[in-house]
């Protein structure tokens, strides 16, 4: 387990301080649907909006939280508008990982004199509540972040914006923040290095071919933190096999890298899948006999494991403590973006040990699909 210190001493050390994620924004092709789906299965609520009656004559966004996770669904109103244009190419999809940080002009000008990729230099939005600072540096395929500053902005969300009053959920969902967002690329090393050097990310973990792999197929991982912990990036690339990984599939289907899975954190994992599950939320099945070897491979845990075997819900161990995760099916037609919600009782791993279990579960939905 990671002590304070430790945290501590890589903040001092930090290359380029970044806050925490503030925001991930999905390109949708139908917005208020996509809405929808966030707030009715995972429980969110919307709390912000702009589109046409905030005088937004091309861009509808919807903004929706729960916790520290926050949402931003965004459409076109046009065919021939950069949303729609993305949506074409990759479907709904994350297009911004946007990252909070105390100064934009200084962030933004040292992650370029790093190598980073300058799309939009900084600039400021405004109000009667005040100002939000912002600059966009590119990133992996058609993604993006923002870097953003709202230690003058008093109002909801962001110049353009109005408040919107939605009651809490009826059923809790407990779902608390982002973990982790995986990152599915052709090129691992590349990015990895481009984290490295342009945010100061340093690498936590790596999985090589032979780590990571079932019968059929395998892929390669290098998984990347930022100085205070609170951003994970795991960087995966496919690697060659019998038959296609189910990264070289989401990378044919997204035509290009992208965000593969956006990773929520619970502090009650059952309570979370239960609920999740009672929403709609559709989960990737495991069989019955992962259960049954389950006690001699991480020990005592303190959930049940006929709740577990129930639910789905993978456990892994390792020198820190151990998690517990499981991956829902694709949010769309298309077998790219999916969630994972996972809950850490010391472990800071990403669950190495069920990557069979998940191989095998992964690749049952694509020899339904006719993609293996």
């Amino acid at each position: 387990m990671i002590t304070q210190q430790e945290q501590e001493t890589d903040q001092i050390h930090d290359l380029l301080p970044i806050e925490d994620i503030d925001y991930v924004e999905v390109y949708s092709g139908n917005a208020k649907q996509a809405v929808f789906y966030y707030c009715k299965l995972f429980g969110m609520k919307v709390t912000a909006y702009k589109g046409l009656e905030t005088g937004s004559r091309n861009v509808v966004s919807y903004v929706v939280e729960k916790g520290e996770i926050r949402f931003v669904i965004s459409g076109s109103f046009a065919p021939d508008t950069p949303i729609a244009e993305f949506v074409k190419k990759h479907g709904d999809a994350v297009k911004d990982i946007a990252l909070r940080v105390d100064n934009v002009e200084e962030t933004y000008r040292q992650a370029v004199e790093r190598g980073g990729i300058p799309l939009v230099e900084p600039f400021i939005e405004e109000d009667e509540h005040g100002q939000v600072k912002k600059a966009v540096i590119g990133t992996f395929g058609d993604t993006v972040h923002t870097l953003i500053e709202r230690s003058a902005y008093s109002g909801v969300f962001a110049p353009g914006f109005q408040s919107v009053e939605e009651e809490e959920p009826e059923i809790d969902t407990a779902i608390t923040r982002f973990d982790h967002l995986a990152i599915n690329v052709e090129q691992m090393d590349t990015w990895t290095d481009y984290y490295e050097k342009v945010f100061g990310f340093k690498l936590i973990k790596e999985f090589r071919k032979e780590d990571v792999s079932s019968d059929s197929s395998s892929l390669m991982t290098k998984a990347l933190r930022n100085g205070n912990h609170r951003i994970k990036f795991p960087i995966v690339e496919p690697a060659p096999g019998k038959k296609k990984s189910q990264v070289q599939e989401f990378i044919d289907y997204n035509l290009g890298a992208g965000v593969q899975h956006v990773a929520l954190e619970t502090d009650n994992i059952v309570q979370a899948v239960d609920n999740l599950q009672k929403n709609g939320i559709r989960f990737l099945y495991t069989p019955d006999a992962y259960y049954e070897l389950l006690p001699d491979r991480v020990g005592e845990i303190e959930e049940p494991i006929d709740e577990l075997n129930r639910l789905n819900i993978l456990v892994d161990r390792d020198d820190e403590g151990y998690l517990l995760q499981i991956f829902s099916q694709p949010m769309q037609d298309r077998p790219t973006m999916f969630f994972e919600i996972i809950q850490r009782k010391g472990s800071n791993g990403f669950g190495n040990g069920n990557i069979r279990a998940l191989f095998e579960a992964v690749e049952r939905e694509q020899e339904k699909r006719g993609n293996l």
